[in-house]
This record gives structure tokens, C-alpha cells and sequence, in this order.
């Protein structure tokens, strides 16, 4: 009996012991996946950086360019706005006249129909 009772206390004790290191495995993997994941934001954080660096010089090297487009874009509104000003000069006077000219003598005043006296 006393063999049984010290082999029932050796498989508890193992038991125990087993228990404990696979508690120590999950604490190390915690440990692990929490540095690893430290590690790629440190890395998703360099490579942001990297690249807005990147966008930042290739905006500063283009900038010239995007200015002198809104220049250019901006000298042609005028211009079309120019046009469209004088147009509306040269045609005015006629674009009157021709609205008098409908209201005044094409426009019969008649009674509706529904009306009664």
C-alpha cells in the first residue's frame, strides 16, 4: 500500500510539475507575441515615417509644377471670363430689344377663358 501511495504521490507531483511548465510555455509565448507585436508597430511606425518622408520630398519636388498649373489655369479663366464679359456687351443691347419687341407686340392681353362677367 505504501508503494501505491507513493507512486499515486509521484504522479500528483508530476502532475504538478507539468502544470506549472505549461503555465511557464503560455507566460513565454505571452511574452513573445507581446514583443512581437511591440516590434511590428516599431516597424509599421519606421515605414510610415519612411514613407511620408518620401511623399513629403516628391511633394516639394512637384510643387513647382502643380503652381505653375493653377497659374496657367487661372490666366485662362480670365481670359475665357474676358470673352464671355465682351460677348455679353456686343449682345445686350439686341437680347433687350428682342425681349421688348415679344412682350410689347406679341403678347395679346385676352380675358381667361374661365372668367365670368
Amino acid at each position: 500500500m505504501a508503494s501505491q501511495t507513493q507512486g499515486i504521490q509521484q504522479l500528483l507531483a508530476a502532475e504538478k510539475k507539468a502544470a506549472e511548465k505549461v503555465n511557464e510555455a503560455r507566460k513565454r509565448k505571452a511574452r513573445r507575441l507581446k514583443q512581437a507585436k511591440e516590434e511590428a508597430l516599431a516597424e509599421i511606425e519606421r515605414l510610415r515615417k519612411e514613407r511620408e518622408q518620401q511623399f513629403l520630398e516628391y511633394e516639394e519636388k512637384h510643387m513647382d509644377s502643380k503652381d505653375d498649373v493653377t497659374r496657367k489655369v487661372n490666366q485662362e479663366t480670365q481670359v475665357k471670363l474676358e470673352q464671355m464679359e465682351k460677348e455679353v456687351n456686343q449682345r445686350k443691347a439686341q437680347v433687350i430689344e428682342d425681349l421688348l419687341k415679344k412682350v410689347v407686340t406679341e403678347v395679346r392681353p385676352q380675358l381667361h377663358k374661365n372668367l365670368r362677367l
